[in-house]
């Protein structure tokens, strides 16, 4: 009877609101990245990317609850074969994508990108440089991703992220300089970070810490918007939670055995709902999740 109360509840405001249920679903077409950042924990999953018969398949059946794909939860986007591909069927049913990428292989994925009608959005993470000992000089990575925001300006929303608040301030600098020549001043600040084109952003965050079962519980109070604002979805067709459930540990069902109706309505689903709602959690990974805990304060 709760679940039922729980549904209808959710049924109604979704009218309503005249919205879809999530806002977005991470789509991860693949868990494989090129690079291995410090600042990314991984996957103790086995590799794998997403074929084109399964993301085919997986398109109609998110299309009722979202209008907005996140190709990435793990791996790095444009690492895939058939990302133009994905890219073009995504489109075709509506879907606005979201990418995002370390950056490092813009250049070569630069004309289908720009050129992809499906392609909404590129969030390239600056920050990667500094976690990795990559082989090519720091002002030709620099020059291939300004490169690409140039060419995106006022056709895709690119946005450049500096998730790296405590790093390297000397690398910074010479990030922040060497955008400035390809973008010059005056910047506007706005409430999501800084315009320094049109459609182009430079966004700063801090530095976070993975949820993992290895680590100790944050506090009883905890709150996060997983299975209201958003849901995962892994490269095998598992459906997590959220975008922070990097090893599937709080898999509540397969896209490929089961309907996401009944996975996201499932009694595990319903009892991470309720909780939250009580500012609580009913999984083990969530009370180590130091996102959460902070969303509540």
């Amino acid at each position: 009877m709760e679940k039922i109360i729980l549904l209808t509840y959710q049924t109604v405001w979704y009218k309503i609101k005249n919205m879809k249920r999530f806002n977005k679903i991470y789509l991860e077409i693949s868990n494989i990245c090129n690079l291995s950042c410090a600042f990314c924990p991984g996957t103790r999953r086995t590799p794998r990317s997403m074929s084109e018969d399964e993301f085919l398949y997986i398109l109609p059946r998110v299309k009722p609850y979202t209008d907005y794909l996140y190709f990435h939860l793990m791996g790095e986007p444009l690492c895939h074969m058939k990302l133009e591909k994905f890219l073009k069927a995504a489109g075709d049913q509506g879907f606005k994508v979201i990418l995002t990428t370390n950056g490092t292989l813009l250049r070569r994925q630069k004309d289908m990108l720009l050129a992809a009608k499906g392609l909404h959005k590129v969030n390239i993470s600056l920050h990667a440089f500094e976690a990795n000992d990559l082989s090519v000089p720091f002002s030709d990575y620099l020059d291939g991703a300004f490169d690409f925001g140039k060419a995106a300006e006022g056709k895709k929303i690119v946005v450049f992220r500096l998730w790296n608040n405590g790093g390297d301030d000397a690398l910074n600098g010479e990030i922040l300089a060497a955008m400035e020549k390809h973008f010059p001043k005056p910047w506007v600040n706005e409430r999501k970070g800084v315009r320094i084109g049109q459609k182009v952003y430079l966004e700063y965050g801090d530095k976070f810490d993975w949820p993992s079962l290895a680590e100790k519980e944050q506090g009883e109070k905890m709150f996060c918007y997983g299975l209201r604002d958003q849901i995962g979805i892994l490269a095998d067709g598992s459906v997590v939670p959220c975008c922070l459930d990097h090893d599937g540990d709080i898999t509540l069902g397969n896209i490929f055995e089961s309907d996401l109706g009944d996975i996201i309505t499932s009694d595990r689903a319903a009892a991470i709902i309720d909780g939250f709602e009580h500012f609580t959690s009913a999984e083990e990974l969530c009370r180590r999740c130091g996102y959460a805990h902070a969303k509540f304060k």
